[in-house]
């Protein structure tokens, strides 16, 4: 028989399934989750913040309207920041990492890191 491990937290799961009552990982995974908004968090991570369509052109693949969407839900979510920037009669904004998106990026390097062995193999994607 295997001993347990311990993890310094408790895994044993609840009685009720983990997606009807608050559970933090599940949670924060539903924030980050999707296809477009952990590559978002890095970009904007590496340049200290951008515009939109400089953040279009390097989030490659990724529509005008998703960009849109996926920045009202990381802004909603308390992640980024926008900044509407006085430029003549241009309307222009800059996205940012908040604090709590700063918070996020020990994380998300460690969970990179454990990609990166999981896969046997270097990365084609580059860490922030």
């Amino acid at each position: 028989m295997k001993a347990k491990m311990t993890v310094g937290y408790s895994t044993a799961l609840p009685r009720e399934s983990v997606y009807d009552i608050p559970c933090p990982l599940i949670h924060a995974l539903n924030l980050i989750g999707g296809k477009w908004k952990l590559p978002i968090l890095w970009h904007l991570a590496d340049t200290g913040g951008c515009g939109f369509n400089a953040l279009g052109r390097e989030v490659r693949g990724i529509t005008n309207m998703m960009l849109g969407k996926c920045l009202k839900e990381l802004e909603r979510d308390g992640l980024v920041s926008k900044t509407e920037l006085a430029s003549g009669k241009v309307r222009r904004v800059k996205y940012a990492l908040t604090p709590q998106g700063w918070r996020l990026l020990p994380t998300l390097k460690e969970l990179y890191q454990w990609g990166k062995e999981h896969l046997g193999v270097e990365s084609v994607c580059q860490q922030a």
